[in-house]
């Protein structure tokens, strides 16, 4: 199945471990890390678990962020069918944003490409097409219900994904801005047998300088456990 692949991707595949090991049709994901909603705003401690499938492809992520030191706020964010939707509330009450829009959409299935890292054999999906750059960088694309997004991702000598880049729709006061997306690995380890990155930066590349939002480390995998489902 590396047959055809631009050379950093097999390189990549062969340093992750999949290879002789059972197909990925499932994956939960234990997730905790720090999340802010802008340059100016705080540091929000936050967990999550999220489930993602293979075919068809979809995520569901569930997300509690503590406030004051308080759990007070929630959010879901999922991926079906080729429809995004998330959904937020304020101490369980307010509801907060809760958008099903085209753009959402989009950025919803960006973010499944770009973290499928996580249950590497993803990207050898028929529905993944991967074209050569260079032998540090390969574009990949992912098309699904007729949409297709992509970006460029990175890797160093070893074969670890060191960088995603693409472009993706900012929520800014109810409207959406066209903007660079970027997240960057930290730190690498071993889930489950596999070679995976455990610990990204999430950022937006803003007019008036660089916005890391996300601060997010992997705390567990299980793959293909029975009753997952989005």
């Amino acid at each position: 199945m590396l047959d055809g692949l631009p050379e950093p991707v097999r390189r990549y595949m062969n340093w992750t471990g999949v290879v002789g090991r059972p197909w990925i049709r499932t994956a939960y994901v234990k997730q905790s890390g720090l999340f802010r909603l802008g340059l100016d705003k705080p540091w929000m401690p936050l967990k999550a678990h999220q489930i993602f499938t293979v075919d068809p492809p979809g995520l569901r992520w569930n997300a509690r962020f503590k406030l004051y030191g308080l759990p007070l706020m929630s959010a879901r964010d999922t991926y079906q069918n080729g429809q995004g939707h998330m959904f937020g509330k304020l101490a369980g009450l307010v509801t907060l944003f809760d958008d099903r829009s085209e753009k959402l959409s989009f950025g919803a299935q960006m973010r499944y490409l770009s973290e499928i890292g996580w249950l590497p054999t993803a990207y050898l999906s028929d529905s993944i097409h991967w074209s050569p750059v260079d032998d540090k960088a390969a574009d990949v694309s992912f098309t699904d219900q007729g949409r297709t997004v992509g970006g460029r991702m990175f890797f160093d000598d070893l074969g670890r994904p060191t960088r995603f880049e693409t472009m993706r729709y900012r929520e800014v006061k109810g409207d959406y801005v066209y903007l660079p997306w970027i997240t960057v690995n930290e730190a690498y380890g071993v889930h489950e047998g596999l070679n995976l990155p455990t610990r990204g930066l999430v950022s937006w590349q803003l007019p008036e300088g660089l916005l890391t939002y996300g601060d997010i480390r992997l705390d567990e995998v299980k793959y293909n456990r029975p009753g997952d489902a989005i």
